[in-house]
């Protein structure tokens, strides 16, 4: 089953591949992928529903590497429909993107985590007036990847990979992990635990769902910063798939984009419920679902149930935002920024999502998203 299921993942990965080619190919200007737009230019097929209405210049924007295969995806495509228009968004961390937002250095920000109350009152300084606001825009599991010779299927739940995380338990074949697995022989070998090294959004959604659904094993504050003793740094998720990919032994947390471009096996959750549950982005979409909206105004950060039992339901996911300001924005982005942000939260914005490896944001949700995106000032 294992087996057939890393072969899904690698398809799947290969889909995304071909879906990223054909857009660079878009963006070349293929004489089959075109039509004429009003003022007799070439636009693609591929991205004939975006409207640059107002979009002009250079964007630049900065924040979530988890987000990052998805902004690849949507950069490529709208610039291939908006002709002189030129985004760059630079894949650092979340904590980096709104520093960068707050300072006043991009156009919006990417983070998986919502503004926090005393980030929100340092962006009233540069949204003279109005604040930054939550835009969710991505949504996805947190994939836990291992590396471990001889053993493709694993099982876990939050209290062990609380205390592995915790440098709690350090071997493979240690009995809570063996509990889950029956029939699946564990080698006594050293456990390696990556974490981020910057902070990171993806930590801190981590923190919130062991915080929830480990409350006995995880005594830390869900802080981007990772907060335990021991376990091994790399930079960005990127950084922390790549050394799972080269290490033997070896565990850690990233988005499932890039458990299935560099070919993870993913560990499957064990909630409570009838069977575990494999990290999809079918599966993250019925737990996000259940999201309602926390934040007031036109904030739509949104409170996630960690604790799901439900059917299928992947609890440990993340959801990425896009910070503007509600009004406020700078006058000479403002039009590539509603563009933009137009088309990643259209029905076929959020169509390459799933390929990519990421869920849809529910539409109920991205209908009030446009809603707010038409209404920037």
């Amino acid at each position: 089953m294992k087996l057939q299921r890393k072969n899904r993942l690698r398809a799947t990965a290969l889909g995304a591949l071909a879906v990223s080619g054909a857009l660079v190919l878009t963006a070349c200007g293929s004489d089959d992928n075109t039509g004429t737009d009003a003022d007799g230019g070439k636009t693609s097929a591929a991205a004939s529903n975006i409207k640059c209405d107002d979009a002009e210049g250079q964007l630049r924007a900065s924040g979530s590497s988890a987000q990052k295969n998805a902004m690849d995806l949507w950069v490529k495509n709208y610039m291939a429909a908006c002709s002189g228009v030129e985004i760059n968004y630079s894949s650092s961390s979340s904590g980096e993107g709104i520093v960068a937002f707050n300072q006043g250095t991009v156009g919006f920000a990417g983070s998986d985590s919502a503004l926090k109350p005393e980030e929100v009152a340092e962006s009233k300084k540069i949204c003279k007036t109005g604040q930054g606001i939550n835009l969710p825009m991505v949504g996805g599991p947190i994939a836990v990847g291992f590396h471990l010779e001889g053993v493709d299927s694993l099982t876990l739940d939050a209290s062990t990979l609380a205390k592995i995380f915790d440098n709690k338990i350090k071997k493979w074949n240690d009995p809570a992990i063996a509990k889950l697995n029956d029939g699946v022989k564990l080698p006594a070998t050293d456990i390696q635990a990556f974490h981020r090294s910057e902070d990171s959004g993806t930590t801190q959604n981590l923190g919130k769902y062991l915080n929830a659904a480990a409350p006995s094993d995880w005594k830390y504050e869900a802080e981007k910063k990772w907060p335990a003793p021991g376990g091994q740094a790399a930079s960005g998720s990127s950084g922390v798939a790549s050394q799972v990919k080269a290490v033997n032994g070896s565990i850690g947390y990233f988005e499932l984009s890039y458990a299935k471009s560099q070919d993870i096996t993913t560990v499957d959750i064990n909630t409570g419920g009838a069977t575990p549950v494999e990290a999809t982005s079918e599966n993250a979409s019925k737990a996000i679902a259940a999201a309602k909206v926390k934040g007031t105004g036109k904030d739509l950060a949104l409170e996630l149930d960690y604790t799901t039992k439900a059917e299928g339901a992947y609890p440990l996911v993340l959801v990425t935002y896009e910070v503007v300001c509600d009004t406020g924005n700078k006058a000479d982005t403002l039009g590539t920024v509603k563009s933009f942000l137009t088309y990643t939260a259209s029905a076929d914005g959020q169509k390459v999502l799933t390929d990519a490896g990421y869920a849809p944001i529910p539409e109920a949700i991205n209908a009030k998203v446009r809603e707010t995106v038409a209404g920037l000032k």
